[in-house]
């Protein structure tokens, strides 16, 4: 019997400002090309509409998680995270992405990856694709997954239960170190950027430097093909200084613009992903910005020249709302180290139960 036939077990839930398909590595094909041609047909790709999958026919909803016990030690389950395209058939492993990464603790404890304890329950998951930690902590009254709660997110409707994610080792998740370049501060095409990598590879800029206020709507910045041109030869230029190499056809690294916030946060960003603007910002995206913000000379630092001293948390601003990080950064050493950095989200289950592939 094929895939096609049986179909395959499947999970898909909201996680932070994304959505995914969630999946054990024992129901999938062994060989990555089989199995990224699976994931392809669940998810409907290459169609813009994705008419005939699962996907939300953008690159926010068109993601995969794939789970499995870990063997290394004090590690719960392991995470690969999969970026398939929309119109494109492309899957790619190169970033990790925190808001899939607030429903791998839930699914693991509903599919028995990971014991649920009474009350609250901390999963230690393995983040594969840049082999670093994060510990997601999640309610489970009476052993049993709480998705309901009262937090609110911005770009998600209503509330949910918290899923409080803490990363270690998210420094040079893909490039291996936490300034790519070697550099606070590099020019690119004449504009003065930072390059910095701490769980997502991005590309610092400020808004002006484009003739931009960073406060322009998502639907605005879309419009502007001229800008979009000029982001995308940006960041293809980064990550040759970033030991990136050509990426021309992947997701990484992204371009995030920053601008004095107006909403009563502590910074405004507008990110791109890889150049399409974002609605919001990733999870891990956010944590790299403020993690580059907060060193001396860089792109931004001047925007934290007024951010309380007494506090490690930052309010992001982004064009739907709000996101609020923990970093903190010992720029003492050299090169600066990352001491800790964390941030709150939630998640739902859509479904669970056996999804079928197109033909």
């Amino acid at each position: 019997m094929s895939y096609d036939d049986t179909g395959v077990r499947c999970t898909m839930l909201r996680g932070g400002t994304s959505r995914g398909l969630y999946l054990e590595a024992r129901d999938l094909p062994a060989d990555p090309a089989e199995r990224d041609d699976l994931l392809l047909r669940l998810m409907g790709t290459p169609d813009p509409r994705q008419i005939d999958g699962l996907g939300g026919a953008t690159t926010l909803t068109s993601k995969v998680a794939v789970l499995s016990p870990s063997d290394h030690p004090d590690v719960d389950v392991d995470y690969l995270f999969l970026q398939l395209g929309v119109d494109e058939a492309t899957v790619s492993e190169r970033q990790n992405c925190g808001n899939i990464l607030a429903g791998v603790g839930p699914v693991a404890v509903e599919r028995g990856l990971v014991p649920a304890g009474d009350g609250e329950t901390s999963v230690r998951i393995r983040m594969v694709n840049s082999d670093s930690v994060a510990v997601a902590t999640f309610p489970t009254p009476g052993g049993r997954v709480e998705y309901r709660g009262d937090v609110e997110i911005a770009g998600v409707p209503g509330t949910a239960a918290p899923v409080v994610l803490a990363f270690t080792d998210t420094e040079g998740s893909a490039t291996g170190a936490l300034l790519p370049t070697g550099q606070v501060r590099d020019t690119v095409e004449g504009i003065e950027v930072t390059c910095v990598d701490n769980g997502m590879p991005v590309v610092l800029a400020r808004a002006d430097s484009f003739g931009l206020t960073g406060h322009e709507s998502h639907e605005d910045l879309a419009a502007d093909t001229a800008l979009l041109e000029r982001i995308d030869v940006l960041r293809r230029k980064a990550a040759e200084l970033m030991g990136m190499g050509d990426v021309s056809t992947a997701s990484v690294p992204k371009t995030v613009l920053l601008a004095a916030p107006r909403d009563g946060g502590q910074v405004s960003t507008r990110s791109f992903i890889p150049v399409q603007p974002h609605t919001s910002i990733g999870v891990l995206g956010a944590v790299s910005v403020v993690t580059g913000m907060l060193l001396p000379g860089a792109v931004g630092h001047e925007l934290t020249e007024d951010w309380p001293r007494d506090t490690s948390q930052v309010d992001v601003e982004h064009p739907t709302g709000h996101l609020l990080v923990d970093v903190v950064v010992d720029d003492e050493v050299t090169p600066p180290r990352v001491v800790r950095s964390g941030v709150v989200r939630t998640a739902r289950k859509l479904f669970d139960g056996t999804a079928f592939p197109r033909a």
